[in-house]
């Protein structure tokens, strides 16, 4: 079993920045592969970044120049580091670990773009 918990999210105006963590318990975080998700309002959850436990690191098109995700195994923590925040980038953000084929997703943290 895998408990995740987000930190992190709030409000911020346009160009902005904000560093999102999430923190796991468990032994298979280092195994497994770490995902960013969000959902606005109204859409689906779509996938914003995520980093397999070899580092190989994907972002999405929307995202890619202004987020960073990293990860320490260390610690069993991942974080989404946001620059240059738009309103389009409010929503709810989800810490997500995949591994054999399990989903764990934490709580959610909100984020909300606005002057």
């Amino acid at each position: 079993q895998v408990q995740l918990v987000e930190s992190g999210g709030g409000l911020v105006q346009p160009g902005g920045s904000l560093r999102l963590s999430c923190a796991a318990s468990g032994s298979i975080f280092s195994i497994s592969t770490i995902g960013w998700y969000r959902q606005a309002p109204g859409k689906q959850r779509e996938l914003v970044a995520g980093i397999t436990s070899g580092g190989r690191i994907n972002y999405a098109d929307f995202v890619k120049g202004r987020f960073t995700i990293s990860r320490d195994n260390a610690k069993n923590t991942v974080s989404l580091q946001m620059n240059s925040l738009k309103p389009e980038d409010t929503a709810v953000y989800y810490c997500n670990v995949r591994n054999m084929g399990w989903d764990y997703w934490g709580q959610g943290t909100q984020v909300t773009v606005s002057s």
